[in-house]
C-alpha cells in the first residue's frame, strides 16, 4: 500500500523539514520519502488544501464507556473520533464497569482496538476495582500492555497504599498516576471557591483540594524516587508544586486540560452545567498560571480530558449534573485560539514519551504516524462537527481555528469527508 500526500507543510520544531513544503511518501507503512516532488503512479494521493502535517497528536486522559456505559461511547466509536479528531495515540482511562484491574481487562481492550488507525494505550487501576485498598496486579497488567496506574477521578485516601505502588513500579520502570482531588475538602461542592460561587450560592471546591493532595503526593515521590504523572492541575498553586517538584529533579509529569485554559469560573455565571467538570474551572488567575506553566515546560502535555456522558445524567439542573465534557473534536481549534501553529502542534505531541510512546517525527524508515490538517480559517464549534455518541460539550458555541482532516498510521488512514 501507496500513499502520497502532496504540497503538504510539515510541522515539528526538532525536524529539519520544520515548515517546509514537500511531498510525503509512505509505502506499506513506513516513511519512506520527503522531497519537493515525488511521482509515484500506484499511490493513493492526499492532496488536500492548505494541507499541513505533523507528528500524530496525543491525548494522555481519555474515557470512553465500554465496558459497562456503551451508551455513552462504545470503543469502536470512540476510536474512530479520536482519528477523525488528529489522534494517533491516546491513553483511555479505567472508569469502566467493571473496572480495568486485570491482565485479561488491559489485553481484551487492547486486542480489540487493533485495528484502529488511532493506537489505544490504557491506564490500568491501581487498586483492586479501584476500591483504594489493594493493590491490583501491577506487574501483570504492565506485561499485558497496560501504561499506567491509578484510580481514575479518586485521591489515593490510603497514603502508604501509594507509597507501596511507587516503591514497586520501579523495577519495571511503572508510571502512577496519581489525582489530586481531597474528597473530604470538596464535599458537595459544585464549581471552584472563590467570588463567583459565593455570588451564585454554590458549594465550592478550594484550591487546597487540589493542593493538598498533591503536596503529599509529591512528598511520597520525593521518598520512593519512583515516576509520577499527574493526569491534570487546574490552579495556579499546582503549577508552583511542580515547578518545584522538577527543580528537586523529582521523576513527575503532568498535564492541563484545554478546557482550563480556555475556560474559567465565570463561564458558569448562567448555570450551564456544560461547564460543570472535575476538576472545576478555577479563577482567570489560575487560568493565566496554567498558559504559562505550559509555556515554560512546567507543565508537560495537554489533555481533552474528553468523558462522554448520556443526558440522563448530564442534561439535569446544574446541582444534579454529573461533571464531564468531550473535547477531542475540539481540541485542536480551541489551542489556536491561544497558541501559535509550532507550540499548538508541540503541546499536542510531546507528552508521548511520559508513556513510552514512540515519536519518529519525520524520520525516514520509521512507521508512518502523521495528522493532516490546516490551520486557515475559523468557525464556531456545533454539534455537527462532533462524532462522538455523547453530545455533552463546554466548547459548543465557541470559535475554533483551522481544519482537522484526520490521520495516518501505519497502513491505517482516517480522513474526514
Amino acid at each position: 500500500m501507496k500513499i502520497l500526500f502532496k504540497n503538504a507543510t510539515l510541522i515539528h520544531e526538532k525536524s529539519p523539514f520544520h515548515n517546509q513544503q514537500k511531498d510525503v511518501l509512505v509505502v506499506d507503512g513506513i516513511l519512506t520519502q520527503i522531497d519537493n516532488f515525488i511521482e509515484e503512479s500506484e499511490a493513493t494521493v492526499v492532496e488536500l488544501e492548505d494541507l499541513h502535517l505533523s507528528s500524530g497528536w496525543f491525548d494522555p486522559c481519555v474515557s470512553f464507556g465500554e465496558p459497562g456505559y456503551e451508551e455513552r461511547e462504545t470503543l469502536a466509536n470512540g476510536l474512530l473520533t479520536a482519528a477523525k479528531s488528529g489522534f494517533t495515540h491516546i491513553v483511555l482511562n479505567p472508569d469502566t464497569q467493571p473496572v480495568l484491574d486485570s491482565f485479561t481487562d488491559v489485553s481484551h481492550l487492547l486486542q480489540k482496538s487493533e485495528k484502529n488507525t488511532t493506537s489505544l494505550h490504557i491506564s490500568a487501576s491501581l487498586s483492586e476495582v479501584s476500591a483504594g485498598s489493594n493493590m491490583a496486579p501491577l506487574y501483570e497488567m504492565h506485561q499485558a500492555g497496560a501504561v499506567a496506574f491509578g484510580d481514575f477521578n479518586q485521591v489515593m485516601k490510603n497514603p502508604n497504599l501509594l507509597r507501596i505502588a511507587l516503591d514497586y513500579v520501579k523495577s519495571f520502570d511503572g508510571l502512577i498516576q496519581a489525582y489530586p482531588l481531597d474528597g473530604t475538602l470538596n464535599t458537595n461542592g459544585q464549581m471552584h471557591e472563590g467570588v463567583v460561587s459565593t455570588h451564585l450560592g454554590l458549594k465550592g471546591i478550594p484550591h487546597i483540594a487540589e493542593t493538598v493532595t498533591l503536596a503529599r503526593d509529591l512528598q511520597l515521590l520525593e521518598y520512593t524516587q519512583g515516576r509520577m504523572h499527574i493526569p491534570y492541575i487546574s490552579a495556579a498553586a499546582s503549577v508552583d508544586l511542580i515547578r518545584a517538584a522538577k527543580k528537586k529533579g523529582l521523576k513527575v509529569s503532568c498535564a492541563v486540560s484545554i478546557a482550563h485554559l480556555h475556560a474559567s469560573e465565570e463561564n458558569l455565571m448562567d448555570f450551564d452545567s456544560a461547564f460543570k467538570i472535575i476538576p472545576p474551572l478555577r479563577s482567570l488567575k489560575d487560568q493565566r498560571a496554567l498558559r504559562e506553566g505550559l509555556l515554560d515546560g512546567t507543565i508537560d502535555a495537554v489533555t481533552s480530558l474528553h468523558q462522554p456522558l448520556n443526558p440522563e445524567i448530564k442534561d439535569l439542573e446544574f446541582v444534579h449534573s454529573k461533571e464531564g465534557s468531550i473535547g477531542l473534536e475540539a481540541a485542536f481549534g480551541i489551542l489556536l485560539n491561544y497558541f501559535p501553529l509550532d507550540k499548538t502542534i508541540a503541546f499536542l505531541t510531546r507528552g508521548k514519551s511520559i508513556f513510552k510512546i514512540q515519536d519518529s517525527g519525520f524520520q525516514i524508515g520509521t512507521p508512518a504516524d502523521l495528522t493532516c490538517f490546516s490551520p486557515k480559517g475559523n468557525k464556531k464549534f456545533t454539534k455537527e462537527q462532533i462524532y462522538s455518541s455523547s453530545k455533552n460539550s463546554l466548547f459548543l458555541g465557541s470559535t475554533v481555528k483551522g481544519n482537522v482532516y484526520g490521520c495516518l498510521r501505519g497502513n491505517s488512514i482516517q480522513l474526514n469527508s
